[in-house]
């Protein structure tokens, strides 16, 4: 037993900057874990707990509908890009596709008489009148959906609304996607700590 004693208090020493990795690693695992559990409020010794992220979601809920509405997303961003040349051009191709599909296909079945007197010249002439007349209009239509737009719709309680009826379960899920690394590193963090705070303790055996 003798022998065995200082060779069991050397392994001890030296499984010191393990066990602290493994300390170190745990507290900070229970620490991302606490960010989301328990789900509702608990009494623990006494202390209401709650994990920080169920507790803080109607404030996240507020923070981020301001955040999109003031600085992620507007209506003016949204107006800029209907009356931009490439929204046009598309809806252009858009509106002469449908217009060709009509005249082609619909027009003799609601004018009957009009195969008659409408020949393929008069039909490309009548095709490209509309399609400029409709391509005209589409900023026009694009500022009257903007002005609906900012009249009926309110981003920020839009987004708000939105955040505060997520479930916990879907709450977590959507931020352990969005920081699932960056949550592990924070483990991985405590447990190199704890590892090298571990080796500081055994140098300091190791002197006394």
């Amino acid at each position: 037993m003798t022998e065995a004693g200082p060779e069991v208090f050397k392994w001890t020493w030296l499984l010191l900057p393990v066990i602290a990795a493994a300390i170190g690693w745990g507290t900070n695992h229970l620490a991302v874990r606490m960010l989301f559990h328990p789900r509702e409020e608990r009494r623990i010794l006494g202390l209401r707990v709650q994990g920080v992220f169920p507790k803080r979601q109607q404030a996240l809920a507020e923070k981020l509908g301001q955040l999109v509405a003031r600085e992620l997303f507007s209506m003016e961003d949204v107006r800029r890009h209907l009356q931009g040349d490439e929204f046009v051009a598309h809806v252009t191709k858009v509106i002469e596709a449908k217009v060709d599909e009509f005249l082609q296909n619909n027009l003799t079945e609601a004018i009957p008489m009009a195969a008659m007197f409408l020949g393929s010249d008069m039909v490309d002439k009548i095709k490209l009148a509309l399609v400029e007349c409709l391509a005209r209009a589409v900023p026009e239509l694009g500022e009257l959906f903007i002005g609906h737009l900012e009249k009926n719709m309110d981003v920020e309680a839009v987004v708000r609304e939105k955040v505060a009826a997520f479930s916990s379960d879907k709450l977590e899920e959507m931020l352990l996607g969005i920081m699932r690394r960056e949550f592990r590193f924070i483990e991985g963090v405590g447990a190199v700590l704890g590892f090298v705070i571990g080796l500081a303790q055994l140098g300091i055996l190791w002197l006394l």
